[in-house]
């Protein structure tokens, strides 16, 4: 299989971790548990497998990416395999990941329904708990509400530890924005984030698109944020 290295993750070749999705720009909200256990895992205290579910926008791939970050700071190998960008290619790029300390692998409900997929995902799993490696796999809902075809998998994902990765309540959104825009190097006052929130719809993936156009075109301004100058610049 062709792979990349990109700050010490691994990841098939052509795919690039986004460089801010580390554990220090997460905010967990309600999450904090999954946070430790992921940290814990990242320092080879915990091993086996971890399963996160949740809605879009919750931060799954956030964390896969930040514990991928955080075990290459360590010196071990993680790999990063997000199955919606993938599927068009051969199964055959499961094989030897094995070799890996950490396989994260993201939007496993993609290959619902692909029995050489589901297969493939199955002996991979079990040569990872052989070889007393980790996996930590994200989808949208529980293991059991899949549909997934092979039963045998979805009794592996259900093996470990499950976590239901759950959205933050509006306050704690409002904070997770103000963290993000700190480690962009701008401030992001709390009214401003407010008049996101009222104005825009309230997942976490448009108000993030969001603080990217506010921190690109202010900083093109030499401007701070303020309702007025977020109004003009969003043409409201």
């Amino acid at each position: 299989m062709d792979v990349v290295e990109c700050s010490g993750v691994q990841l098939p070749l052509g795919l690039v971790p986004h460089e801010r999705f580390v554990f220090a720009t997460y905010f967990p909200g309600p999450n904090s548990s999954v946070v430790q256990s992921l940290q814990r895992l990242c320092e080879g205290i915990d091993r086996g497998s971890v399963y996160l579910w949740g809605h879009r926008h919750t931060g799954k791939t956030h964390l896969l990416q930040a514990t991928c970050q955080r075990v290459a700071e360590q010196g071990r190998r993680p790999f990063y395999l997000p199955l919606s960008q993938v599927t068009r290619l051969s199964t055959g790029m499961l094989e030897d990941l094995e070799e890996f300390d950490v396989v994260c692998v993201d939007d496993i409900e993609t290959i619902a329904g692909q029995s050489d997929w589901e297969l493939t995902l199955f002996h991979l799993y079990n040569r990872l708990h052989e070889h007393s490696k980790a996996m930590i796999v994200a989808g949208r809902s529980t293991p059991r509400a899949l549909g997934l075809q092979l039963t045998d998998l979805t009794t592996r994902l259900a093996w470990g530890l499950v976590f239901h990765v759950k959205a933050l309540a509006d306050d704690e959104k409002i904070k997770a924005l103000q963290r993000s825009a700190v480690a962009r190097g701008f401030e992001l006052p709390i009214d401003v984030a407010d008049f996101l929130l009222r104005r825009f719809p309230r997942d976490m993936g448009t108000l993030f698109d969001l603080l990217n156009r506010l921190d690109r075109d202010s900083l093109a301004a030499q401007r701070r944020l303020t309702v007025p100058f977020v109004k003009m610049l969003l043409g409201i």
